[in-house]
């Protein structure tokens, strides 16, 4: 593995070739510093797995010390890749996890989880919440903005439990959609806080795209942690450019 690429890699293990490559583009386009890997089809190309493709996909993905996530699209595509796994060397197989997730969405979460240089575990983590993010409708806390104008973004304040409050304005025309979502996560990933916008976690693409926000809806940003400031700022001037697309 070389040192563009983030430490934790992705392969996807799909009964379809098509739908392996084609999870793997999009979640390449919002993560575009990890390798992910494609493992669909049979050795022929036909709808089924395969252990050669799916093992030779985990040993390049693993090669150099890198560590993995596998996802699967159904049963029997976990069955292979745990039999890849048993076939493994010890140390290799200590790298390699399997998500219990779904496949794009949890291709989507890892690919920029793993973006930001988190380890192996906190990528699996990611994979696997996707299958709550997207529950039914309503599930998902949003903070009130209720009396709060729209005029643009606020200077942050620091609340009494130290935690650092700002509004803005989203002013891309699509609202925030796959790639911005995916932008705010890895601009907040080097930051020391937790921070959330509209109730709901700024770590989660996933999340961040629930909220369903469009353009000139107010936004509710707050954070937590040593670096809590920096990061609503640095937030709150990324909303205010518009992600690049106004």
């Amino acid at each position: 593995m070389t040192d563009q690429w983030a430490p934790v890699a992705l392969v996807l293990v799909s009964h379809s070739r098509t739908l392996a490559e084609g999870a793997a583009q999009v979640a390449a386009q919002m993560a575009p510093g990890v390798r992910i890997l494609p493992a669909g089809g049979t050795a022929d190309d036909g709808l089924g797995t395969s252990f050669d493709r799916v093992d030779a996909a985990v040993r390049e993905a693993t090669a150099g010390g890198g560590s993995v996530v596998v996802l699967t699209d159904l049963g029997s595509a976990v069955l292979t890749a745990e039999s890849v796994l048993e076939a493994t060397d010890g140390a290799t197989a200590d790298r390699v996890r399997i998500a219990d997730a779904p496949f794009v969405e949890g291709a989507v979460a890892a690919a920029v989880t793993a973006h930001g240089g988190a380890d192996v575990d906190q990528v699996l983590a990611s994979a696997q919440a996707a299958g709550r993010t997207f529950g039914p409708a309503g599930t998902v806390a949003a903070d009130t903005t209720a009396g709060v104008v729209p005029e643009g973004a606020t200077a942050p304040v620091v609340g009494p439990d130290g935690s650092v409050r700002a509004t803005t304005v989203l002013r891309n025309p699509l609202g925030l959609h796959a790639r911005p979502a995916a932008l705010m996560v890895r601009m907040l990933a080097p930051f020391d806080a937790k921070v959330q916008v509209n109730g709901v976690n700024a770590a989660s693409v996933l999340e961040l795209m629930k909220l369903g926000a469009v353009k000139d809806d107010v936004l509710v940003v707050t954070a937590q942690g040593p670096q809590a400031a920096e990061a609503v700022q640095r937030l709150v001037a990324d909303v205010e450019a518009g992600f690049g697309e106004v």
